[in-house]
């Protein structure tokens, strides 16, 4: 009997997504359908473009979780009190997607100028599409490479759809769309010089009925499995801040240097026991990621 109590209380101490109750919804940007589904299966997902969603919150959609392939519009939410405050969790890179079988012999983004290649980019209202615009105004081929463009996708999903099925030469997407498609396509890296930061974060939406699940989400999306798992996916990871008694420093691992002048700054403890300092990732609070190693 005693048993059966104990297992009633944990069962009700769980979020909903945990324990069986009614899923959270969460509503996340279209490069990231592989990989939230592996962090956590129970949510329903809702994967479009930014933007889309963005709108849809506004609208006010029934989401608990919002997540974004730029920190745009997760901040002009949390700006116009729709999200509580937002969690950078991964970053990108852009890439050159083009056929397996290459038609149009494209081997570096310059021959992106070539008359006839038939080129699929993001919709300037997207972030891909932003994000593509940044990448030729730094390289300084924009109106050259525009001319080429046959079509403007509401995703990038869209844009890996049709150079996948070679209805297009080329597509500028993230360097994690690729890897589902592998088999039908081939990567052209871009000048790592030109690339723009890219950065996704996720917030919780602030009307959303089921908050603890909702938070137990964003913990799950920065714990240590979830970062294992989205740099599996290709996703680059922020660095984690630590903070303690000295201050906040990076998670990066110091130099001998650095590691001396930290220890310098670290106050003595009266434990026997080594300080351990916390760590989070943008607004996630320190209990929900350790820095311990």
């Amino acid at each position: 009997m005693r048993r059966l109590l104990g297992i009633a209380l944990v069962a009700l101490a769980l979020p909903a997504s945990v324990s069986g109750g009614t899923p959270i919804t969460v509503f996340a940007a279209a490069s990231l359908t592989d990989v939230f589904p592996r962090i956590a299966s129970s949510p329903r997902y809702s994967f479009a473009g930014s933007d889309q969603l963005a709108l849809q919150i506004r609208q006010g959609a029934p989401a608990d979780v919002y997540a974004a392939a730029s920190p745009k519009y997760t901040q002009l939410l949390y700006r116009d009190g729709f999200v509580l405050k937002p969690v950078a969790f991964a970053t990108n890179k852009l890439i050159i997607l083009v056929p397996q079988s290459n038609p149009a012999n494209i081997n570096s983004v310059y021959d992106l100028r070539r008359a006839g290649t038939k080129l699929v980019i993001g919709d300037r209202a997207v972030p891909i599409g932003t994000y593509t615009q940044q990448i030729l105004d730094t390289l300084g081929i924009t109106a050259d490479v525009m001319k080429n463009v046959v079509s403007q996708e509401t995703d990038v999903k869209g844009i890996v759809t049709k150079v996948a099925l070679g209805e297009a030469d080329a597509g500028l997407v993230y360097r994690t769309d690729a890897k589902p498609v592998a088999s039908q396509t081939r990567s052209i890296a871009l000048p790592d010089w030109a690339q723009p930061p890219i950065r996704y974060e996720v917030a919780v939406v602030k009307a959303s009925p089921n908050l603890a699940a909702a938070r137990a989400f964003v913990k799950q999306a920065v714990s240590k499995r979830g970062r294992l798992l989205l740099a599996k996916a290709g996703f680059g990871l922020p660095k984690k801040k630590c903070s303690g008694p000295w201050g906040t420093t990076s998670r990066a691992t110091p130099s001998s240097s650095a590691s001396r002048r930290a220890r310098l700054r670290t106050p003595p403890s009266s434990s026997s026991a080594p300080l351990r300092p916390t760590c989070w990732l943008g607004g996630v609070s320190p209990a929900a990621v350790s820095c311990s190693r």
